[in-house]
């Protein structure tokens, strides 16, 4: 049986709660029961084990009958009609996405049922219990013993409902509805350039809690005094008030205690008088235990400030270059999406090994095994909220789809050392209600987090009287912390030998990040450097672009697009693309093209002369 643990700690002055009640907030260290493993599966194109023939839903009834697949129903004698059965449907790995797993499954995007059965070890009625999922994409209703627990919407973010009422010791099924189509309303929204990966993605793991237990916590380093911890710490239970919690972080020697107040929250506030800070040269972690009296986590965290002045990016007070690269959440030499920490591992490898300090995860928030290792190797982080291209951005319902996926991302990473920029968006069409849409947001962001950067990924374009002078013209380059920009002279328009003439016109005071810029090759393929699609092209426009954008006076980080690459329905062209985005620097085979050592060549450069 795996035990998984509960998450992390870094900061949050004042954070309040981002849900009610109950839901479980920083799970990732606590121990659990999994249920990772094979599941039995139904493809359900029309989706009748859902709707009746009325087309209403079956979990909305008293008397759902017989054709209800959460029912997990059996025929009671040979006359009996029921026409679906798990136990002699199909399984595949859970966690994991389909299109990779079943041949006839690799475009299908639509409802697919799963039901696991299980029993629990150590059944204990005085416990509470939680089913969590890592994420599902991209709805998933949740039933367990025949019973609804809920629906969440968003295919990249951690939920989890509690179970108590309907779970018993032996004999236990959970099945979970997953919708992976795409809707005009919903975020992401029809139009992206990565695969949509349908099912249960990431880990589903079974938590024993106490009935009043440790909810949520973040502790962290003041933003503004290097020698306070600050943060929250919140029960959840009938006894919730006016309890006795305690911090301890042995290797200081602190050991504090604090009362929570009628709401079971309890303010943090402890002074250090020497603290070894977290940075990516320096990746420290220190044990963290928090303690009450009938519940205890610990989690390993990293204290550093992230701020900005003038035109730099300050960690811990010290001026740091980015040098990153972007990074989507896939598993190439495997296939499918990425889920385990082996698969964290290879990417952000890969990552240290081009010499990076920063990744930025697009676009949509990634596993949280990427945030926990980059803790460990001294990796800054770029989230990103999947606000891509074009929404419906005066649907105030897709709004709340938004933003309840940025909540969900914040609450989980608020903790990580890593991550220091949360993106609200990438490359949208400026509008007025674009700008109200993303300044609402960033808005959220400051509110839940104002120790971490916001950022998100613009556009930039050349001006009309000289094409050579780029300039970046959008109001919400007013709003963020960073301003960062997607940029592809000599790809997408441009001619290839003229990028050492580009310059920028930037006349604001804040540091730019190049969040991406690239060219597509197919790995293998070998032509001259003015051969779209051959290694040579994509390595001179490298080395090219690198120089021109060390001049921009204002520049503090680059994010080159992208660091593998990966499956993309939008990408038709035979033989070079066959569905594949080929900007990546490494192929889907593993193996490095030439661009992937000039970049590594201009860190190391870079680094030496720092």
């Amino acid at each position: 049986m795996r035990k998984l643990a509960i998450t992390s700690l870094i900061l949050i002055l004042n954070l309040p709660l981002l849900f009610s009640g109950n839901l479980l907030h920083n799970n990732y260290l606590r121990k659990g029961m999994s249920l990772n493993g094979r599941w039995h599966y139904i493809v359900d194109m029309y989706e009748t084990g859902y709707y009746n023939y009325r087309w209403q839903p079956h979990d909305g009834s008293e008397n759902p009958g017989a054709g209800a697949f959460y029912l997990n129903m059996k025929p009671k004698d040979k006359m009996d009609l029921v026409e679906y059965d798990f136990d002699a449907s199909p399984s595949m790995l859970v966690p994991g996405d389909w299109n990779s797993q079943e041949e006839k499954l690799f475009y299908y995007e639509g409802t697919l049922w799963y039901k696991k059965s299980f029993d629990v070890d150590d059944y204990d009625n005085s416990k509470r219990y939680y089913l969590h999922f890592g994420a599902v994409n991209y709805r998933a209703d949740v039933y367990v013993n025949g019973k609804k627990l809920g629906t969440h919407k968003g295919g990249f973010t951690p939920f989890n409902f509690e179970m108590t009422h309907v779970l018993r010791a032996k004999d236990n099924f959970v099945v979970v509805r997953v919708d992976n189509k795409r809707a005009a309303d919903e975020v992401p929204t029809l139009n992206t350039d990565w695969w949509n990966y349908g099912g249960i993605t990431r880990d589903v793991t079974v938590y024993a809690l106490s009935k009043t237990f440790i909810e949520d916590y973040s502790i962290q380093l003041d933003k503004e005094n290097n020698k306070l911890l600050k943060g929250y710490i919140q029960l959840n239970g009938k006894e919730n008030a006016n309890a006795k919690v305690h911090v301890k972080i042995p290797e200081l020697k602190i050991n504090k205690g604090f009362t929570s107040n009628a709401n079971g929250k309890v303010e943090v506030s402890i002074p250090v008088r020497k603290l070894d800070y977290w940075s990516d040269t320096n990746p420290k972690l220190y044990e963290v235990n928090i303690e009450s009296d009938s519940d205890a986590i610990t989690d390993k965290i990293g204290f550093r400030q992230i701020s900005t002045q003038g035109s730099d990016i300050l960690l811990n007070g010290d001026k740091v270059f980015l040098k990153g690269i972007c990074i989507h959440e896939e598993n190439v030499m495997r296939g499918g999406r990425a889920y385990s920490m082996e698969d964290a591992k290879i990417l952000l490898g890969w990552a240290k090994e081009l010499g990076c300090n920063f990744v930025r995860l697009a676009h949509y928030p990634h596993n949280e095994n990427m945030v926990r290792l980059a803790d460990e190797l001294g990796l800054l982080v770029w989230e990103e909220n999947p606000v891509y291209w074009t929404i419906q951005w005066d649907n105030t319902e897709t709004y709340k789809k938004a933003e309840t996926q940025l909540k969900e991302l914040i609450s989980r990473d608020k903790n990580r050392a890593s991550v220091i920029i949360w993106s609200m968006a990438n490359e949208t069409p400026q509008s007025n209600a674009r700008f109200e849409f993303l300044s609402k947001l960033a808005e959220t962001t400051r509110r839940l987090d104002d120790t971490r950067l916001i950022s998100a990924a613009l556009e930039d374009h050349g001006k009309q009287e000289n094409p050579n002078s780029m300039v970046v013209e959008d109001k919400f380059a007013d709003v963020v912390d960073v301003l960062s920009f997607n940029q592809y002279y000599g790809w997408y328009g441009g001619d290839i030998e003229n990028i050492k003439n580009i310059r920028w016109e930037i006349d604001m005071d804040k540091p730019i990040i190049i969040s991406e810029f690239g060219a597509g090759a197919l790995q293998g393929f070998h032509a001259d450097s003015l051969t779209r699609w051959s290694e040579e092209f994509q390595d001179l426009l490298y080395r090219e672009t690198l120089p021109t954008l060390a001049k921009i006076p204002q520049l503090s980080g680059i994010t080159p697009w992208i660091l593998a690459d990966f499956r993309s329905p939008r990408r038709m062209l035979i033989p070079y693309q066959n569905g594949w985005n080929r900007k990546g620097l490494i192929s889907e085979t593993g193996n490095r093209k030439k661009a992937f050592f000039t970049l590594q060549k201009f860190y190391s450069e870079l680094g030496e002369s720092e």
